[in-house]
Formats: C-alpha cells, sequence, structure tokens
C-alpha cells in the first residue's frame, strides 16, 4: 500500500536504457493512485520498455525520497561506457525534461535558479566528455512548443553552439545555459492568456508581450549571484544584428555575445517545433530560412557554425 502522503516527480520513460538495472521503485499513475509497477533492482526490458511507451508515454513515478537516487542513476548511465554518445545523450536530455518542468512550475524563483545547476552542469560535463554528441543533442527537439521544453532545446542548443563558437570555460557554458533555460522567465508576468493565446496578438497584447525581458531582469535582479552574462541573455535576446529589435534596439556588437547565441537559437526551436498556430519546420529548411529571409536578425558566424554543427557543411 502506496502512503496517501507520499511526494512524487515524474519522469520520462526515455530517461530509463533498457537491460539496465534501476535502483529505485517505479510507479504508475491508476484513478488517480500511485501503484508500484517495478522494483528497485530489476531490468526494465526492452521490448517492456517500447511497449509501454507505446501505450502510456511520460507517465512513470519516483518517490521524491528517491530524487538523488535517480539522479546518480541518470550520471551513471550517461558515463556508460557501454552506451553510444548518441544514446546517452537522448538519456541526459529526457531525463531533464521532468526536471526542468518542475523548475517552471515552482513559484519560488530562488529554488528554481539554484536547482538548474544540477541540470546545467550535466549538460556541460556531457558536452566536455562527449564533444562529437554536441549535433545529436541538437537533433534532439521536443517538437512541442511548452514554455519548459522550449526553454531547455534553447538551453541545449545554446551550450553546444557557445562552446563551438569558442566558449571553453565552464563558468561561461554554466552561464549560458542558466541564460538560455530563463531566458524566457520575465513570461511569469505577462497575463496566461496572452501566452496560451493562439493566432495572432493584437498591438495592446504584443506591447505586454514584448515588456517580458524587462520583467525577466527586474526578476533577476533580486538575486546577488545572477551574472550579468545570464541578465544579459535574459534582457537582450530578442535584440537583433541590424538593431531593430527590443527591447532596446540594440546591434551587432553592442549585443552580449551570449545573448546573440540565445536570439539564434530561440528562433531556431520555435520554427523547428510544433505550435497551436503552425507545424514545425524541418531543421534544414528552418536553418535556410534564418540564412536567407532572416539573416539580418543574427550574428552571420553563429549562423555558419550552426549550419557547420548540424549539417558538417561549412
Amino acid at each position: 500500500m502506496v502512503d496517501p502522503n507520499q511526494k512524487f516527480f515524474k519522469v520520462r520513460l526515455a530517461s530509463m536504457h533498457p537491460n539496465r538495472q534501476i535502483e529505485f521503485d517505479l510507479f504508475i499513475m491508476i484513478d488517480n493512485h500511485h501503484v508500484l509497477y517495478l522494483r528497485k533492482g530489476t531490468k526494465f526490458e526492452g521490448e517492456k520498455l517500447v511497449h509501454f511507451m507505446a501505450r502510456r508515454a511520460d507517465q512513470f513515478y519516483v518517490r521524491d525520497q528517491d530524487r538523488d537516487i535517480y539522479k546518480a542513476y541518470v550520471k551513471d548511465r550517461v558515463h556508460d561506457e557501454g552506451l553510444t554518445a548518441g544514446e546517452k545523450a537522448v538519456i541526459l536530455k529526457e531525463s531533464s525534461f521532468s526536471l526542468v518542468e518542475e523548475l517552471f512550475e515552482n513559484p519560488s524563483v530562488d529554488k528554481a535558479l539554484e536547482e538548474s545547476k544540477f541540470v546545467i552542469s550535466n549538460f556541460v560535463d556531457f558536452i566536455d566528455a562527449e564533444p562529437s554528441a554536441v549535433a545529436s543533442l541538437i537533433g534532439l527537439s521536443s517538437h512541442d512548443f511548452y514554455t519548459y521544453n522550449h526553454s531547455l532545446d534553447v538551453c541545449v542548443y545554446s551550450i553546444g553552439l557557445a562552446q563551438k563558437a569558442g566558449f571553453t570555460s565552464k563558468t561561461d557554458l554554466l552561464d549560458i545555459g542558466r541564460g538560455a533555460l530563463f531566458h524566457d522567465i520575465g513570461k511569469r508576468k505577462v497575463p496566461v492568456e496572452i501566452i496560451t493565446k493562439k493566432g495572432a496578438l493584437d498591438e495592446a497584447e504584443w506591447a505586454q508581450m514584448k515588456r517580458h525581458p524587462l520583467y525577466g531582469l527586474q526578476l533577476l535582479n533580486d538575486f546577488p549571484d545572477i551574472s550579468d552574462a545570464i541578465k544579459a541573455c535574459v534582457f537582450e535576446h530578442h535584440e537583433n544584428h541590424i538593431g531593430n529589435g527590443y527591447p532596446q534596439g540594440l546591434k551587432a556588437a553592442e549585443i552580449h555575445p551570449m545573448a546573440r547565441i540565445v536570439a539564434l537559437t530561440d528562433t531556431y526551436d520555435a520554427l523547428t517545433t510544433k505550435r497551436s498556430y503552425n507545424a514545425p519546420m524541418l531543421p534544414q529548411d528552418a536553418l535556410i530560412l534564418m540564412k536567407e529571409k532572416l539573416a539580418g536578425r543574427f550574428d552571420p558566424e553563429l549562423l555558419r557554425i550552426m549550419y557547420s554543427v548540424l549539417f558538417g557543411i561549412k
């Protein structure tokens, strides 16, 4: 019998590799009750995992008291020499989705900022250990545009692109990861009916939406340990290369180098993920559009690097 007061957190199935022993009990939800599905110490056989994913995607739960054990399990899988870089990339990305979802649903900005360090550090360490996996990570789009999915995608793309663009220190990569993850944090102060509206915003709604970089900066200014680079990613990610972005109309070198990266990856993810009012573009089509029709918005060298990372074309 499961204690009704027991707290759980959700995990995505693809964060657990087939045929690897799990170190925690796994539960499923039936009639609004958590029911034990697999016990600690057993293996999730490959066929069972595939079958379950086809029927009940993303419906596993782990006791909150086992959170650190789950994190250690993910870390072990990401360093498992028996797995390919691509398999490790999937496990790391999928395990991060549920953690990031919790961050964005947490009313405490302070706690969310602190908890984000674990997620970002995992990606930075992985890219350092598996340089060839950058393209695999960038290719793992969530395909659906939800705030936390989009933010995690932009975070991963930004870390990978920054590393290829010459940001090699862990401090810099952690900063751009956190700046990218929280680039839209100011939307917390935008009315939810505007955020969730299907179709085009009217003039008044758009004026409200355009204030989210300022709202984000105001939120971060309350926390003294947030670097200027993180704040720049939040405040400047809608500025563009030719100077007609917002909120300040900065251009080219006036825009923080990390914010230039987030501006590019934010647009790329928006183009390649499904939203209520448009179908997703293929990665190559999105980058061609950005290079040919939207080129004035982005740092041309970053566009070239992004194209090279994804397709191996100079």
